[in-house]
């Protein structure tokens, strides 16, 4: 992620002023029209995430969540829930490790990232992301170390004091608030550059990739505890039931934003993108899941496994989907100069 102030930033082309023309011997500039567009130039630079930061967003997510999802099962009941606490919090540490990487190929250069890390700005949401993201880093690698050490050869090797030493609450306690914050604050960095489609209802966006993020992570586990013949129906089954929830919540969010944005909303709701958020995200993402979990037979342990693994490989498909098309539709967002005038003026 290069300097993020390049995606809010004012173009200073050659036609940055307004024409002139001589009137009585004297130069006046020619007053602005209310519908000035910029002469067609965009009136910011575009962002350049692409493909890293878009696979980073998604992975970033379903690691956080995976992560609270593993501390609240935890605490729930911890016998019933032993197959959800061990699958997430693995899940965790194998989704997180690509993060670093993804976010270094996008810099260019590994120092850009160490640089980031000598100074933290309360006030910028890539400083706040990328201090965020390492010491998660940290807690997601002490609970997988907790986990391990729960396993019985490893518990005999460590010794009575060893693995009590690692099975401390204070871990998944403060790691579950870093784990929250870098499950959704990526919305919250997309909403405060300039590119009006992210800028223009900022509130949403946060709680829209959070929301997401559990219903990703939820799928994952689920398709991961669905490979062992023996696996737990109803341990399956809460599985469901949170991805469900977290889908309609996300639906609730999404619905409520594209309502609030307005016209904003056409370069991520029309043209090729359109039809990816309508049926990537929307249906295929959203309604197809619940649809297969309303068609599941509850006593149909075959019928419910086969089904359950195609909600949770839709739901997962559908949360990359939505990453695409919001970045994506950023970047055509940017390239409309009258998009970021509107914005400007009611702001």
């Amino acid at each position: 992620m290069n300097d993020l102030g390049g995606s809010g930033t004012r173009n200073t082309a050659e036609n940055g002023d307004p024409p002139l023309r001589k009137d009585d011997n004297q130069t006046k500039p020619v007053s602005a029209a209310p519908d000035i567009d910029y002469y067609g130039v965009p009136a910011i630079h575009a962002p350049h995430w692409k493909w890293l930061i878009i696979t980073y967003f998604y992975l970033g997510g379903i690691s956080g969540a995976s992560y609270v999802i593993a501390t609240i099962a935890d605490r729930v009941d911890d016998r019933s829930n032993r197959q959800i606490v061990q699958t997430a919090r693995y899940l965790a540490i194998a989704a997180f490790l690509p993060c670093p990487v993804l976010l270094i190929l996008d810099l260019g250069r590994p120092k850009r990232f160490l640089f980031m890390l000598r100074v933290l700005k309360l006030r910028s949401p890539m400083s706040l992301g990328t201090w965020g993201l390492s010491a998660f880093g940290l807690f997601v690698t002490l609970s997988a170390m907790v986990e391990t050490s729960r396993q019985e050869r490893v518990s005999r090797r460590l010794g009575p004091r060893g693995a009590e030493a690692l099975n401390r609450h204070w871990i998944s306690n403060i790691g579950t608030g870093i784990a929250l914050f870098v499950a959704g604050y990526t919305g919250v960095l997309l909403a405060a550059t300039a590119v009006p489609l992210w800028m223009k209802r900022p509130l949403f966006l946060g709680p829209v990739f959070l929301c997401s993020a559990f219903s990703t992570a939820a799928a994952a586990i689920e398709i991961i505890l669905t490979v062992p013949p023996d696996s737990d129906h109803a341990t399956r089954h809460r599985l469901a039931r949170l991805e469900a929830v977290a889908l309609l919540a996300e639906m609730t969010m999404l619905g409520i934003w594209l309502v609030r944005l307005g016209s904003t909303a056409e370069p991520l709701t029309l043209g090729h993108r359109g039809q990816i958020f309508r049926q990537g995200v929307v249906g295929f993402g959203m309604v197809a899941p619940m649809m297969l979990r309303a068609m599941t037979h509850r006593n149909h342990h075959t019928l419910g496994r086969i089904t359950g693994a195609l909600a949770a490989l839709c739901s997962l498909a559908g949360g990359f989907a939505l990453r695409y098309a919001v970045v994506t539709g950023g970047h055509a967002s940017a390239q409309n100069p009258r998009a970021t005038f509107d914005l400007a003026r009611r702001n």
